[in-house]
């Protein structure tokens, strides 16, 4: 089975969805796929130092990079082409991202070959995703682009029933499953006090991590407002991430309006062995986000065996609360607080979370269990779509596919 996956982006800047097509790209081509990946060099603010337009193995998968010519939607043109030359040769197609250029014309040719396709909106239809960063144009795009894409899609895959649940609202009602991102290994083996060595300025406070993307959906306000709470000179805040200038600018001024400047260590994006030691080091994770489709950082905490406190928004808490692997707060800046508060000063419940966080992440994310099922939704996919091709043949119809 040859399957191509279509995405914007694999920069590592982008966050979650680049490291989890990575690590489904290596655990699909352990189950026997002929993986390809179709993407940009867009890493963000940045360009990805990569070969354009010609294959690179990475993870046990063919990559083509193509240039991005505007940050707007990653518009590539060249990245159109190839898709309109090749997208027949695979078996079926996996889009990643919604309202995006890539997503759009890869969703058009495989429609236009007859090739099936299946969509991962990433989250990005929810109600806050929909209501925030050009709501506008969002929703008319959804209306005159991402309708047909559904409607056309042979199957929507989302990452956790509330993302469906959400999906549906917005109008979404395609054939869906849901098959959970899988958590990856950390790149090196934790070591405590490298981290705090390379940040002296933490001394020997508690450490309060927030790792992830800086973006305006993660909650970094509600957290810093729940921080300056707490009593001082106990914890330190790390705030290991990258994002928009203007909003790091925001966010920096608000932790001086708050007297937080000398509490806060920013050490922006963190990856591989840095983002292992803050792990490695950290005594509490928080993830207090407004939208959370899933939560990848959350899994790579858990696994780490660092205690975590997340939103009701992160759509695996309910997962999480259940094998009482997590405290789960509302959106609130006094229930983070509380529970900060609460995590810090019982050794006991810090220990249980950290004792059952790694146990449930193995349990229900495990990269084996989520590529065989995603394995048997593209036979799913592709035994229907043969049943529809006998029948236009018999029928006298023109074949569904042209490969």
């Amino acid at each position: 089975m040859r399957v191509l996956h279509v995405i914007p982006s694999v920069g590592p800047l982008r966050g979650g969805p680049s490291s989890v097509i990575r690590s489904l790209a290596c655990g699909l081509s352990e189950q026997g796929i002929e993986v390809h990946i179709c993407t940009t060099d867009d890493n963000g603010p940045e360009r990805s130092d990569v070969p354009l337009g010609r294959p690179r193995i990475e993870n046990g998968a063919t990559v083509f990079y193509f240039p991005r010519q505007f940050r707007l939607y990653t518009v590539s043109l060249p990245l159109a082409r190839w898709l309109m030359r090749n997208v027949h040769h695979y078996d079926l197609v996996h889009i990643h991202a919604v309202f995006s250029f890539a997503s759009t014309i890869a969703a058009f040719c495989a429609r236009a070959r007859r090739v099936p396709y299946l969509i991962r909106p990433l989250g990005v239809l929810n109600a806050w995703g929909l209501r925030n960063r050009r709501a506008a144009l969002k929703q008319l795009s959804l209306r005159l682009v991402e309708k047909l894409m559904f409607a056309s899609a042979a199957c929507v895959h989302f990452t956790s029933e509330q993302e469906r649940q959400e999906a549906l609202k917005a109008g979404v009602s395609a054939p869906s499953v849901v098959i959970p991102n899988p958590f990856s290994p950390l790149p090196t083996a934790l070591s405590k006090g490298e981290f705090r060595n390379a940040h002296p300025a933490i001394n020997n406070r508690r450490i309060i991590l927030f790792l992830s993307r800086l973006d305006r959906k993660k909650g970094l306000e509600l957290l810093l407002e729940a921080f300056a709470c707490l009593r001082r000179g106990e914890a330190c805040l790390v705030i290991a991430g990258d994002g928009e200038h203007a909003y790091k600018q925001h966010l920096r001024a608000t932790a001086e309006r708050l007297g937080l400047a000398d509490e806060i260590c920013w050490t922006g994006f963190l990856n591989g062995s840095a983002k292992a030691a803050a792990l490695a080091d950290a005594d509490v994770f928080v993830l207090p986000s407004y939208s959370e489709n899933f939560g990848n950082a959350v899994v790579e905490a858990l696994i780490a065996g660092v205690p975590v406190i997340i939103s009701d928004q992160v759509a695996i808490h309910a997962e999480l609360s259940s094998c009482e692997a997590a405290l789960v707060v509302p959106c609130e800046a006094a229930a983070i607080s509380s529970a900060l508060g609460h995590l810090l000063s019982s050794p006991e419940l810090a220990g249980r979370l950290r004792d059952r966080g790694p146990a449930a992440a193995r349990e229900l994310f495990s990269l084996e269990s989520v590529a065989g099922k995603l394995l048997e939704s593209y036979r799913k996919i592709l035994r229907s779509s043969s049943g529809e091709e006998a029948a236009q043949i018999k029928s006298g119809a023109t074949p569904a596919r042209t490969a």
